[in-house]
């Protein structure tokens, strides 16, 4: 048996570990010139999606690999270059770096009549290489392609300042006296308007949609950390929800108290937004709330309350969508951005495909990506084995109806999941 895994961020590294540690031959390929994924794209002075001042939203003790716990020196939110350098080191201690291919893009995933897999890649010099395995293992991520309202409002096109997506954000300091406008509110958002707050002249954020924002901590505890005590896993979802209100309620009091639109939904009925900053700084005057944006007009940006301001740059943080062009089409996006896996891992009709880390859940992904990718190293070397077809469509049609029931039908929610209910799953998988 032969594996590739495509990726070696924190799901790719998963994935090789696991499969490594029942003796399976595994090649990595990763088109940057590191290990690490998104974190390490800061200091590189690589594109996004990561920026200069990210930090992880997730405590240390859940964010580190089981078997590697990341040291008690760091802080409790390290920022990107401390997780950079655990991701690295824990490829070293695992002994992955031997199966990781740098600078090496991958061009096509075909699947051959006998169920094998034909994978295509390109290296640094620009010499490509066709190989042959039984497995795939994506592990690539989500946040492919920028999103952009489209259309953009009216007079865009004329508009004298820069119109830009996060992708293409770094640094507050790029900014300086400028005047900025951010759209957005969600974990991207919040982060780059405190950032720029610090060294524009003014920033406005621009809100559509109101969504619960979460301080990293309540009561003194990091949420993740509540979220994993026995004590709130022991409530029902509805008791869990109601606790996280009347908790956020004491914490913060009415987010539009501070110039933000009330969420349409209940907490946990979409994603939410983690920040300690953005609230604090609204409050100190250094970020100003705004509605939608209706039109630009010159170097004004006009909003949908009737008032304009000048601006120099509007940041679009309105978030990515998936793109696979390397796999078969609908693998495993479907018509609308649906994504169609069995239990998130499988596609049902691609047999000996697999996906790690294309998941969203509330809180730290890196136990679900281990529990994924301990069960693919599992069916891999047969310890276990996957239903019909037949079977696996109906799972992934009663998940996604459960989904949508609970965030609605919108790209990406089908993503959406649960962290305690789905390490079960997959352990008893």
């Amino acid at each position: 048996m032969s594996v590739c895994v495509i990726g070696a961020g924190l799901s790719g590294l998963a994935a090789a570990h696991a499969l490594r540690a029942r003796g399976i031959d595994v090649v990595c390929l990763e088109k940057a010139p590191d290990v690490g994924g998104i974190w390490r794209q800061p200091e590189a002075g690589e594109r996004g999606p990561a920026y200069r001042s990210l930090h992880l939203n997730t405590a240390r003790q859940l964010t580190g690999y089981t078997d590697f716990p990341m040291l008690d020196s760091l802080p409790l939110y390290p920022r990107h270059s401390d997780v950079a350098a655990y991701l690295r080191s824990f490829a070293e201690w695992a002994g992955l770096l031997d199966q990781v291919e740098l600078r090496t893009e991958v061009l096509s995933v075909r699947q051959e009549a006998d169920d094998s897999w034909t994978v295509t890649s390109r290296d640094a010099e620009g010499t490509e290489r066709t190989r042959g395995f039984s497995h795939v293992i994506v592990a690539s991520g989500h946040n492919t392609l920028p999103s952009m309202p489209d259309p953009l409002p009216p007079g865009a096109d004329t508009y004298a300042g820069t119109i830009l997506h996060s992708m293409d954000y770094q640094d507050g300091a790029d900014f300086a006296g400028q005047r900025v406008v951010v759209v957005g509110l969600g974990a991207s958002a919040v982060d780059i308007a405190a950032d720029l707050s610090r060294h524009a002249a003014r920033t406005l954020l621009s809100v559509r949609r109101g969504l619960h924002i979460v301080p990293k901590q309540l009561f003194g505890v990091s949420v993740d950390l509540i979220a994993d005590a026995p004590w709130f896993t022991a409530m029902s979802f509805p008791e869990q929800r109601a606790w996280a209100e009347k908790a956020l309620l004491v914490a913060r009091g009415r987010l539009s108290d501070y110039g933000l639109p009330e969420p349409d939904h209940p907490v946990f009925s979409s994603a939410v937004t983690i920040s300690d900053e953005i609230l604090s700084r609204i409050r100190h005057g250094a970020v100003v709330p705004k509605p939608a944006i209706e039109a630009f007009d010159g170097g004004r940006v006009v909003f949908t309350d009737g008032t304009a301001e000048e601006a120099d740059a509007v940041v679009h943080c309105t978030g990515f969508r998936m793109s696979f062009p390397f796999l078969p089409a609908g693998s495993p996006v479907a018509e609308g951005g649906v994504v169609e896996l069995y239990r998130r891992v499988v596609a049902p009709d691609r047999p000996g495909l697999y996906f790690v880390g294309l998941i969203r859940p509330h809180g730290s992904i890196t136990r679900l990506v281990e529990a994924q990718a301990r069960w693919v190293a599992r069916l891999v070397d047969g310890e276990a084995s996957l239903p019909s077809a037949d079977v696996m469509r109906k799972e992934i049609a009663a998940y996604l109806s459960g989904v949508e029931e609970r965030y609605g039908r919108t790209e990406g929610t089908s993503i959406q999941v649960d962290v305690g209910a789905y390490l079960r799953e997959l352990q008893d998988a």
